[in-house]
């Protein structure tokens, strides 16, 4: 059941965009730094000396940062678009499928890195249980700590 704020339909997408692109703020701080700490790591002589493995996780931490990062501002470069055709309904639909696939990919490239600095540090037991706890940490908070908090069975997502 939708609330009633006493908005009109374009006053109330207008907020619904305005709040989407409020929340990729907070969520693109933590792509950029993770995303800027990767970028660096490369250039390390330890980094040289790493195993194939190693390498291998570190550069599909990369590509689960670009990714979030590309999922993550695209509904604000398509309001930049398109914010004066009449579109804001489908910016808010397809952006809200966009931002939770790009908080996937977040918290895949946050635990792809802990993992990452787990297993050079201490080995592949470290590895392991720090990849599950991360997995354990986001799946939980991110995503099923919502529905728990959410009585209302239905999804609630940007207005129809």
């Amino acid at each position: 059941m939708a609330e009633h704020t006493g908005e009109t339909r374009n006053e109330q997408l207008t907020r619904n965009v305005g709040e989407l692109l409020q929340e990729l703020r907070v969520a693109q701080a933590g792509v950029q730094i993770l995303f800027g700490f990767l970028l660096s790591v490369v250039f390390t002589d330890r980094f040289h000396d790493a195993s194939g493995f190693e390498k291998a996780l570190h550069l599909s931490a990369v590509a689960l940062a670009v990714a979030a990062t590309a999922l993550l501002t695209a509904p604000a470069a398509w309001h930049r678009l398109l914010f004066r055709t009449g579109s804001r309904d489908r910016i808010l639909r397809v952006g809200n499928r966009f931002v939770l696939a790009g908080l996937v990919c977040l918290a895949l490239a946050i635990t792809s890195t802990v993992a990452l600095i787990a297993k050079v540090v201490y080995g592949w037991g470290a590895m392991t249980v720090m990849a599950v706890l991360c997995l354990l940490l986001f799946g939980i908070l991110w995503f099923v700590m919502p529905f728990r908090l959410n009585p209302d069975p239905q999804p609630s997502g940007p207005p129809k």
